[in-house]
């Protein structure tokens, strides 16, 4: 193999592990915002900030000369797990909730 292949390959190999880091960060924040959520009683998807979201980053990669069309996809599969995320948390949450007036434990909403 080429040196030239080889550090190629080290440089996809540095990305990859930056943007496995980077989605790890993005889903401690997306569990929380579930929480949050769940604790509100807000719904788990919100389709005014996705369309937003969408939007913004097909104008980030037309900028990045990214395919915006691949973006959306990517995007769309990410959100698409916070929002399943989102309805475990807001399950859990109701639950939870069920379970205290069950008890007798006065509601916390």
């Amino acid at each position: 193999m080429s040196d030239k292949l080889r550090d190629y390959r080290r440089s996809i190999d540095n990305i990859d592990a930056a943007l496995v880091h980077l989605l790890a960060e993005r889903f401690k924040i997306t569990q929380k915002v579930g929480a949050f959520k769940a604790a509100a009683g807000l719904p788990p998807a919100d389709p005014e900030r996705e369309a937003q979201q969408v939007a913004r980053l097909r104008r980030l990669a037309q900028e990045a000369e990214l395919d915006p069309d691949f973006t959306e996809k990517f995007l769309r599969f990410i959100i698409d797990e916070v929002i399943r995320h989102h309805a475990q948390a807001g399950g859990s949450a109701a639950a939870a909730r069920e379970a205290s007036r069950a008890e007798g434990a006065p509601a916390t909403e």
